[in-house]
């Protein structure tokens, strides 16, 4: 089985390139959601321990957590420490449902695939793309996104060049969604399966 790695930068539509591997027949694991259901209750007495007063009736208050962690890159590794094994664990066993299965291939939606140094644990890396432009629009867009937190998020990541030059394939997103879906299906023509 093939594991791809789809990431991308914040506001590049990996959400969208995701479903598309989705619509194609792909399994596909999406960390960011993963690392919700885990916020909303298996990890939370654990993140409340690690960063009290950011946890609600049992859930992690994703604002709350998200003002502990501002501008302190040590809590966001105590966090990572926490929350990493659990979302590895989750991975796992999805794909090792994905080769039961007989799933030619599988995608992992990591959103910090190069940060993390993740990038040699699958076998082909595909990057979402889209100008910085069409970057900033959507993701200012988004509910409670300011300027302010769009540069933080973008500061954490690897540039967009960066990430494009060392992808395996590239999709765009900027240029309308009939062009990121025959992208997918030009990749997967690639490999074979």
């Amino acid at each position: 089985m093939i594991v791809i790695g789809l990431t991308g930068s914040i506001g590049m539509g990996k959400t969208t390139t995701a479903d598309l591997f989705r619509q194609a027949g792909l399994p596909v694991f999406d960390a960011d959601a993963t690392v919700h259901a885990l916020y909303n209750g298996p990890l939370a007495a654990e993140i409340e321990a690690a960063f009290p007063g950011t946890t609600v009736k049992g859930q992690v208050d994703r604002a709350r957590l998200a003002g502990r962690l501002s501008g302190d890159a040590d809590a966001f590794q105590r966090l990572e420490a926490i929350v990493h094994p659990a979302v590895r664990r989750a991975e796992a066993g999805f794909l090792d449902e994905a080769r039961a299965a007989g799933a030619p291939a599988a995608v992992l939606d990591i959103p910090l695939l190069f940060e993390t140094g993740r990038a040699n644990e699958v076998d082909k890396v595909v990057v979402v793309s889209a100008p910085a432009d069409t970057q900033r629009a959507r993701v200012l867009a988004r509910p409670g996104m300011t300027a302010e937190k769009f540069e933080t998020l973008v500061a954490r990541q690897l540039s967009d060049a960066e990430k494009r030059a060392r992808a395996d394939f590239v999709v765009p997103t900027g240029d309308g969604l009939a062009v990121a879906k025959a992208a997918v299906a030009a990749f997967l023509g690639q490999l074979h399966f």
